[in-house]
């Protein structure tokens, strides 16, 4: 019997009725339990320090992987009687290190998704695997006769040890079949670099704890770049609680505002072309490259000499990480100057062997594969979990060369583009149910256990291919256990931790670094597109993901929708402003798109978010945006292309979750500079109050928030989201204000500077919010937490009115789905579903608080520090959040409180809130003053 089987309970028909009654109700929860689809097959093993057993009612844990552009995000995932509800990083991974990001938190919403693919589709008929086998059965003959010479196989990026080797296998066995990789955001050019500086391929690791000074170069080290978790961990480590000592240094030089960029203590906004010229100057001013000249703009010629002498101030902990708008040759310049920097040794810059096992170019690839199409050399295509009709690069005509193909198949999430244009669509299960492998941005292999058994009938990559190759198993578990043989303790031990010990590369000694000559001078342009993707749908996988449509983009608040992002200046020059729509061209193609001017994004250029304008997402993510894929040809793919724009005449409504980005001389985020002052002192008196003063002889919780840590990932919210029960509202609801969301993390520009601030409920001492509730529906607990008691809301808003911090969330709507029946498996059950016309708010995780003190009284001692953890703190990539109880002295919380950096939002109304902030502490550069 697996941990999953719930035995059923007998019910003796004599007892008495209420004694009877109560067992039915426990069989039937516990046969319910489940889900929709029951447990895997196999048995699965639970996380390190949970029971074997399940015990009904309590949640348990699972190591697992989410695995996002083939590369594995370590991740323990909740399962509540057998329905996986909740995502928490894995602590025993070294990338994740306990944490995770928005797409890993939002994955679980895309596990129960009702839009999902359910069927096999021949065509736009419903059809079977049983006829798909059929078809695939008649063809093997042909391939064992030529070798599998029409057969061409389609992946994504691949670190999955067990589906490489199932490709190995089929490729020695149909050696003139033929592996393709596509993925729409692959980096190409690292690997290009790699060759150009060292004459092989290997994979940067960048060790930002080993840096001083870090110079990025259209680098986003926090946000899109792999290890981003780990990166922004490392660097903002050191400054955290504002520590003096060892502060580091970020200069950035990038086109698009990024996270890197905001938080970085110099940052200056340029076109690509000047970012690569820029670097080859930075180089020569360091000996590393040959001279080049000088800067024509004065302000670039001053900023690259102040990071040309922090650079060479700190050898032996200097970095520089050149991105995807930098040529290959730059980027191999990059790697030449960093080690020079340091002398030749690794320090924050190592290199290990490449953890892709796919085609590491990916647009040759691509292309390749439709040169075939084309040719009619193309009798079998399988795609394995790619959409390349929809992000392909324009000029290949994907969608047209399928109908060439005699037999193409599509394995996905969704029936999406490639889907209905393809010959066959299978249903692939989702990561959390099926079992595979694959590998993090270190080298890292994870192996990925499913909680529960596919809901809808999909079937994995390695199935398909077990299948294809007509192997003698095509059972997922059987097929990825044969790739671990090291016996079933360590297997087992894999499974529970969520690592396979010993996995991780090993940095190797690159050869010498080869002469790198600059490439041609590239032609200033009037206008050029950038393509990026979107920092809440990615790349277009996340279309129809809700949770993520809704979340504000950290740097401009637009949510639903995406825009062609146009500096001031720019839009000047082409009249445009907010909401209008333009023409764009490139190279003969046009498309329509709504124009947002962002201040921070380099004049003349037009950042333009992939992943939207999707034909076919599953439901709420069709017709949303534009489709920026449409004007990536192959030649973008390489460099920016020229750009022209017209205007339409028309409008399209954008819609913020926050317009006004100005603190208006009210600083609710304070900042000051590590070199200048002293931070101001706290105020230790306490202002008079007609309120009664409580003592809390328990627990006493509390929160505080570290501005030095906090890069405005979004993280935290959509964690609140997913461990709440919050509902998303719709786009015309967040146009009236009326989003959800129950931690928001505000965005101020102070001249250049963005600054981020997480906010949830202040839990105030002196709530606003009580004194006006006509029922008592807001009110204190014995721990001094501000509660919500729904059943008492009457829907009156006055305490919403009455909030200075504008925290609480009413239900106007009946936004929570109650008829889907997958949707409500999503749900927490420790956790209310709210019904319309009540008011909800942040409870600092409650259910949770519960939780712990459960076991702690069950084990006859209070609960410790650390143990009780909110998601929002949970999730959080560089540990701002702290919280815990203000009656323990040695609590993290309170030592936090009690920096001299500490403030109260808005303590001049004497709210006296539980949740503080601390000082965001900025570390300029003396030469750039």
């Amino acid at each position: 019997m697996t941990k999953h089987d719930h035995p059923i309970i007998p019910i003796a028909q004599d007892e008495p009725s209420r004694r009877r009654f109560l067992k039915l109700m426990a069989a039937s929860a516990a046969l319910a339990g489940a889900g929709c689809s029951g447990p895997p097959a196999e048995p699965i093993v639970p996380y390190v320090t949970m029971p074997e057993q399940g015990v009904p009612g309590l949640p348990m844990f699972y190591a697992t992987a989410f695995v996002r552009h083939g590369l594995a995000h370590g991740v323990l995932v909740e399962s509540n009687m057998g329905r996986p509800t909740k995502v928490e990083g894995n602590p025993d991974h070294p990338v994740s290190a306990g944490t995770t990001d928005v797409f890993a938190q939002a994955s679980i919403l895309q596990l129960w998704d009702p839009d999902r693919s359910q069927a096999v589709f021949r065509g736009d008929e419903l059809a079977t695997w049983g006829a798909f086998e059929a078809a695939l059965q008649a063809r093997r003959p042909r391939f064992e006769r030529d070798g599998g010479a029409g057969l061409r196989i389609l992946t994504g990026t691949v670190t999955s040890p067990t589906l490489a080797n199932q490709l190995a296998a089929l490729q020695k066995r149909l050696p003139n079949a033929r592996w393709h990789a596509w993925d729409p955001l692959h980096d190409d050019g690292a690997a290009q670099a790699a060759q150009l500086a060292f004459g092989r391929p290997l994979d940067a690791s960048y060790r930002l704890d080993g840096a001083d000074v870090v110079l990025a170069l259209d680098a986003d080290l926090f946000g899109t770049m792999p290890g981003s978790l780990a990166h922004a961990r490392a660097f903002t480590a050191p400054r955290r609680l504002g520590a003096q000592a060892g502060a580091n240094r970020l200069y950035v030089l990038e086109a698009t505002p990024t996270l890197t960029g905001a938080y970085a203590d110099a940052r200056l906004a340029r076109p690509p072309h000047e970012i690569e010229a820029a670097l080859w100057r930075i180089a020569a001013r360091l000996g590393a490259a040959p001279d080049v000249g000088g800067a024509a703009d004065p302000a670039l010629e001053r900023w690259e000499a102040a990071v040309a002498k922090a650079l060479d101030g700190a050898r032996g902990r200097a970095l520089v990480v050149a991105g995807p708008a930098v040529s290959p040759a730059g980027r191999a310049l990059a790697y030449v100057l960093t080690r020079r920097l340091n002398g030749g040794a690794d320090g924050p810059l190592a290199f290990i062997e490449p953890v892709e096992r796919s085609p590491l170019d990916h647009g040759e690839s691509i292309a390749a594969l439709a040169g075939d199409m084309r040719a009619g050399r193309v009798d079998t295509l399988l795609m394995l979990d790619a959409n390349p009709a929809y992000d392909a690069p324009a000029d290949l005509d994907f969608s047209a060369l399928l109908a060439r193909v005699p037999l193409s198949a599509h394995l996905g999430l969704y029936r999406d583009e490639t889907a209905r244009a393809a010959g066959w669509h299978l249903s692939m299960a989702h990561c959390y149910e099926a079992w595979s492998d694959a590998r993090a941005h270190d080298g890292t292999a994870s192996i990925v256990q499913p909680l529960i058994a596919p809901l809808y009938g999909g079937r994995s990559a390695h199935e398909i291919l077990a299948l294809l190759a007509g192997a003698d198993t095509r059972d997922g578990h059987a097929l990825v256990r044969a790739s671990w043989p090291d016996g079933d303790a360590a297997w087992r031990d894999s499974l529970r931790r969520g690592i396979v010990d010993g996995s991780a590369a090993v940095p190797v000694a690159p050869p010498a670094a080869r002469a790198v000559v600059p490439p041609a001078a590239a032609t200033a342009a009037p206008l050029v597109a950038l393509f990026a993707p979107d920092p809440a749908v990615d790349g277009g996988a996340f279309a129809n993901n809700a949770w993520l449509q809704e979340l504000p983009r950290p740097l401009t608040s637009l949510t639903w929708d995406n825009a062609a992002l146009i500096g001031p200046a720019t839009a000047a020059r082409l009249h445009l402003a907010d909401g209008m729509v333009a023409r764009l061209r490139v190279a003969g193609r046009a498309i329509e798109v709504p124009v947002l001017v962002v201040a921070g994004q380099a004049e003349g250029v037009v950042t333009l978010p992939l992943g939207y304008g999707r034909r076919a997402a599953g439901g709420v993510g069709e017709g949303v945006g534009f489709d920026a894929y449409r004007l990536r040809t192959r030649a973008a793919l390489a460099a920016p292309p020229v750009l022209t724009v017209e205007t339409t005449g028309r409008t399209h409504d954008l819609v913020f979750r926050q317009r006004e980005v100005d603190m208006h001389g009210r600083a609710p985020v304070h900042v000051r500079e590590l070199a200048r002052g002293a931070p101001r002192e706290r105020e230790n008196e306490e202002h008079g109050s007609m309120y009664p003063k409580r003592d809390y002889d328990e627990y006493k919780w509390g929160m505080a928030i570290d501005l030095n840590a906090c890069i405005g990932c979004a993280s935290c919210t959509i964690a609140c989201q997913a461990e709440n029960n919050i509902p998303v509202v719709g786009k015309e609801e967040v146009a009236r204000g009326r989003s959800m969301h129950w931690i928001r993390v505000d965005r101020y520009q102070a001249g250049a500077r963005t600054l981020f601030q997480p906010v949830p409920c202040m839990h105030c001492e002196h709530a606003p919010c009580e004194e006006v509730c006509p029922v008592g529906a807001t009110m204190h607990d014995s721990e001094g937490l501000n509660v919500q008691v729904y059943n008492r809301c009457i829907g009156t808003r006055f305490c919403s009115n009455n909030c200075p911090y504008k925290v609480r969330r009413f239900n106007f709507l009946q936004y929570s789905n109650q008829n889907v029946e997958s949707l409500k498996a999503l749900q927490n059950p420790e956790v209310t579903v709210r019904r319309r016309g009540v008011m909800e708010k942040c409870s600092y995780c409650l259910q949770r608080i519960t939780r712990a003190r459960i076991e702690a009284e069950k084990a006859g001692r209070r609960i410790r520090d650390g143990e009780m953890v909110t998601a929002c703190q949970a999730v959080c990539p560089t540990r701002a959040i702290r919280f815990g109880d203000l009656n323990d002295p040695a609590s993290d919380v309170v030592a936090a409180k009690a920096s001299d950096l500490g403030y109260d939002l808005l303590e001049e109304l004497n709210t006296r809130p539980r949740t503080s902030y601390l000082t965001r502490v900025l570390n300029p550069d003396p030469e750039l003053e």
